[in-house]
C-alpha cells in the first residue's frame, strides 16, 4: 500500500529558526551514521524514516561514508525517497557531507576543491536527488587552505547543487574564519555541528558564543553520548546494541563505574521528572535555545518516538539544572 503521511504531523513538532537564515529546523532531526547501511534490513530504516515524518521530523542528516559500508546509507536514504518520500520532497531537509576518507587516492577525503565536487556529485547520485539543502564539510584539513574549502562550499551552492552550506568538528577559530570567508563570499554559513552532551561539553567553552556571535544555528550530534545517556548500559551491554555490533560504535571501556554512577544518579533525575534519561539529556542539549536541533540516531522505531515525545515535557527548572550539574561534576 502507497505511503501517506500523515496529516498531524506539524501540530505536535518545534521547529527553531537556524541561526540569521529563514530556514526552520525540527528541534529533533534524524541521523543515518548507523543502522541504515547495506548491512542492515532496509524495511526497518524505512520504517524509522516513514514514522520519523509522520512525527514531523523533517530534517535527515548523511554522509558520503555513512554505512557500513561507505556510502550506503544514502543508497538507503535514496531508495526511500523514491519509495515514499518523492511525494513531499518539499517538505524534507536532506544534508549530506564530505571530509572523511571516501575513496582510495589522494582526492578522496579532506577538504579539497576537487573532492568537494566530486564527493557531493557520487552523493546525489546515489540518493537520485538534483540538490541537497545542506552540504557540509564534515573535518577541518589541517593541510587545505580555509578559503579553496569554503569557496568550494560556495560555488556549490552558485551550481543549485545545495541550497545552504555547514561545517562540523570544527572548533571556535576555525568556525570564525570559515564564516567571515563566507560572508564575503555572499553564501552564509548556516550551521555548524558539534559533538554535544551532558557528556561533552566542549562547545561552551565558545564555540556556542561565535555561532551567536556569526548568527550560525547548530544541531548537536551524538546528544545521548553514544547511547551512554539511556538507560541501555546502565547493566553492561546488551547483545543486540550497537556497541555490540560490528561498527564498534561503543566500546566497553568507555562505560566506566564512574560514569555509569552518574548516569544512574541522572535517571533517578528522569525518573522524577516523569522522564527517560534519554529523554532528559535531549531536553537539557535543547535548553536556553541555543542549540537549534537535536540530532538523534536510532536502531528502531520507538526510539524516534520517545525522542519526539521529550517535547511534551521540555523545561527544566533552575533547581533540575543545578542538580544536572552537581551529578556531572560530582
Amino acid at each position: 500500500m502507497p505511503y501517506t503521511a500523515d496529516a498531524n504531523r506539524y501540530t505536535e513538532m518545534e521547529y527553531r529558526r537556524c541561526g540569521n537564515s529563514g530556514l526552520k529546523l525540527s528541534t529533533i532531526s534524524l541521523g543515518l551514521w548507523h543502522n541504515f547501511g547495506g548491512i542492515d534490513t532496509y524495511e526497518n530504516g524505512r520504517a524509522m524514516v516513514r514514522r520519523a515524518f509522520d512525527l514531523g521530523i523533517t530534517h535527515f542528516d548523511l554522509a558520503n561514508n555513512y554505512g557500513p559500508p561507505p556510502g550506503s546509507a544514502e543508497e538507503t536514504f535514496g531508495r526511500i525517497l523514491k519509495d515514499d518520500l518523492a511525494p513531499y520532497r518539499d517538505e524534507i531537509i536532506v544534508s549530506t557531507k564530505a571530509g572523511f576518507y571516501m575513496w582510495p587516492g589522494p582526492y578522496g577525503e579532506w577538504g579539497s576543491r576537487k573532492n568537494m565536487i566530486a564527493s557531493l556529485d557520487q552523493s546525489l547520485k546515489r540518493m537520485g536527488l538534483d540538490y541537497v539543502d545542506i552540504y557540509y564539510h564534515h573535518r577541518p584539513d589541517p593541510n587545505t587552505p580555509l578559503e579553496e574549502t569554503m569557496g568550494a562550499l560556495d560555488h556549490i551552492v552558485r551550481q543549485g547543487k545545495a541550497l545552504y552550506v555547514g561545517i562540523s568538528n570544527y572548533n571556535a577559530e576555525q568556525t570564525e574564519a570559515a564564516s567571515k570567508i563566507l560572508k564575503r563570499l555572499g553564501t552564509p554559513c548556516l550551521i555548524h555541528q558539534p559533538r554535544y552532551s551532558m557528556l561533552v561539553r566542549s562547545p561552551e567553552e565558545r564555540l556556542l558564543d561565535v555561532l551567536q556571535e556569526e548568527g550560525i544555528g547548530s544541531i548537536a550530534f551524538s546528544p545521548l553520548a553514544k547511547g551512554m545517556l539511556t538507560n541501555r548500559y546502565l547493566n553492561g551491554i546488551p547483545a543486540d546494541s550497537r556497541a555490540a555490533g560490528p561498527s564498534q560504535f561503543l566500546k566497553p571501556e568507555e562505560l566506566t563505574e564512574e560514569l555509569l554512577g552518574k548516569t544512574r544518579r541522572l535517571q533517578e533525575l528522569a525518573d522524577r521528572r516523569g522522564q527517560k534519561l534519554s529523554q532528559m539529556a535531549l531536553v537539557w542539549v535543547l535548553r536556553g535555545g541555543r542549540v537549534t536541533s537535536a540530532l538523534i540516531g536510532a536502531s528502531k522505531v520507538s526510539q524516534i518516538e520517545d525522542a519526539v515525545g521529550a517535547l511534551g515535557n521540555s523545561e527544566l527548572s533552575q533547581e533540575e539544572l543545578a542538580e544536572i550539574e552537581a551529578i556531572l561534576k560530582g
